[in-house]
């Protein structure tokens, strides 16, 4: 594993993520699941630890963790016990969090990701099932506290990795990794701002070979660029008390991004600290292989997979595949606009382009894009056909996005949305058309201006004579401006060779 040393020290990071579970009701009560409800409208009698109440298991809380294991190469234990995580704080109203601590339900595993060209791999000590606490709204402006309970119960997966990241970058890596497993295998929305994906850093240095150090835990970092200035703020903390001659002491730190510093919240509490015993009200989970092997035939095609499937199927390289599987909904919009006769690595090179650059400048994703894939596969097929050069097929492209978006965008053919490749084909040849687009066919025609451009441009017919091949490149130029962008590059190139001999 590859070692960065800041300062001469070597840093050390283990992560601990929540990941919000994609399930209609809580993990042991029948309450919903939502964001934004007003404050303690979905917290029920079990949430709210009333006399009498047990909690029940979420059947579809357990197939997420599952599902887990699965992509992970996890081993999924037969028999689990739940815990109470006992520990007093306001928004907790049973005085314990129901969680797992001695046999979880997922163990070990590891995640592999690139970070630049280099593979990684984290190991991972285990996913555990639990539930969430509620949530402290601190009004400073009045200097009152309320209790918001609708979160209390909500199903949580803690993933757990071992101490095996050396740099920011590579835990952001990780985190971003994870984030698109989690989400493509459809256990988790992934929506950071909302909470359902927070994660907790692990953070100590030491001298290269030595034994770990301290570490403090960085809580609730759900944004990957704040995530990776938290690490870098408590790096440098950590690093510059050691050289003043002060221990470093164990404990929870937040992160503030308006300072971009990290401060100590409370001293970090140990498993003993939390006094866990099993849970009386709650059986052990046993799990059924047939089960597992139900879930297995329910999983979709795993990131990596995919990636492997798309460089033996449309000879993408490694890089173009991996960034087409960013998501799954990337991925089936790559694979749609390729069934509607679009060459592969053209499909790749529009979608990671044109297709990236318009989603950016709207903050949306593939699932907002106006133009379908089946519109832009057949845009690209008439790129491919001659009937359009590739510079006017981005003018047709901005158009198209434009209409279906609503937005004024001037000549108009019917919006090409439509999944009906025919009607799509119409639609785009339609608009090609309005717009003035369709590359010139006269022969005659583009000769003839040919013709007029090595007259108009004798300096660099000699220069081209003489061997400089970058004044072809000039001559190009000057007859797409005259054309307007009508002109077929390669029929240019092949009439300028041809006529300047």
């Amino acid at each position: 594993m590859t070692s960065h040393l800041v300062h001469g020290y070597e840093v050390v990071i283990g992560f601990e993520t929540h990941a919000q579970l994609a399930t209609k009701s809580k993990i042991f009560s029948r309450a919903p699941v939502a964001f934004g409800a007003a404050p303690n409208s979905l917290a029920c009698a079990v949430d709210l630890a009333l006399p009498g109440t047990l909690p029940v298991m979420n059947r579809r809380a357990v197939e997420h963790a599952i599902r887990l294991a699965l992509a992970l190469g996890s081993q999924i234990a037969p028999r689990s016990v739940f815990a109470r995580k006992n520990y007093f704080y306001p928004d907790l109203p049973k005085g314990y969090q129901i969680s797992q601590f001695e046999i979880p339900v997922v163990q070990g595993g590891s995640l592999s990701f690139y970070l630049g060209d280099e593979l990684k791999t984290v190991r991972l000590v285990r996913a555990h099932l639990e539930e969430d606490a509620g949530k402290s709204l601190h009004e400073d402006f009045i200097g009152e506290t309320g209790i918001d309970l609708n979160r209390a119960g909500t199903p949580l997966l803690e993933i757990v990795t071992e101490p095996d990241m050396r740099s920011s970058a590579e835990a952001v890596a990780y985190a971003r990794e994870l984030h698109r497993l989690v989400t493509w295998i459809g256990i988790c929305d992934g929506n950071m701002q909302e909470g359902n994906f927070r994660c907790d850093a692990n953070v100590s240095v030491r001298k290269p070979g030595g034994a770990l150090g301290t570490r403090r835990e960085i809580k609730n970092l759900n944004s990957f660029r704040f995530m990776q200035q938290a690490i870098d703020f408590e790096v440098l903390w950590q690093i510059g008390q050691i050289e003043d001659g002060h221990a470093i002491e164990q404990a929870t730190v937040l992160f503030n991004p308006q300072s971009g510093e990290t401060r100590a919240m409370r001293s970090k509490e140990d498993a003993a600290d939390y006094r866990y015993f099993p849970d009386p009200d709650l059986p052990p989970l046993v799990i059924d292989p047939a089960w597992v092997e139900i879930v297995r035939a329910q999983m979709p095609e795993l990131p990596s997979q995919m990636v492997r499937r798309l460089v033996a199927e449309h000879g993408l390289s490694d890089y173009d595949a991996r960034a087409l599987t960013q998501s799954r909904e990337m991925a089936a919009y790559f694979e749609a606009t390729v069934k509607a006769r679009a060459q592969p690595k053209l499909a790749c090179n529009w979608i990671t382009g044109e297709v990236a650059r318009r989603l950016n400048l709207e903050g949306g994703s593939i699932a907002d894009a106006p133009v379908s894939p089946q519109a832009l596969g057949w845009l690209i097929g008439r790129i491919q056909d001659g009937t359009i050069s590739n510079s006017n097929a981005r003018v047709a492209f901005d158009h198209l996005w434009g209409q279906a978006a609503g937005e004024p965008t001037g000549p108009t053919a019917p919006c090409a949305a439509s999944p009906r490749i025919g009607s799509v084909g119409e639609d785009i040849d339609q608009l090609i058309d309005a717009l003035g687009l369709r590359q010139m066919d006269d022969s005659r025609a583009l000769e003839q201006l040919v013709a007029e451009v090595i007259a108009a441009n004798a300096k660099s017919v000699e220069q081209y004579r003489a061997g400089n091949s970058k004044a072809l490149n000039a001559l190009v130029g000057q007859i797409m401006k005259a054309s307007a962008s009508k002109a077929n590059p390669q029929r240019v190139n092949d009439l300028l060779r041809k006529q300047i001999g």
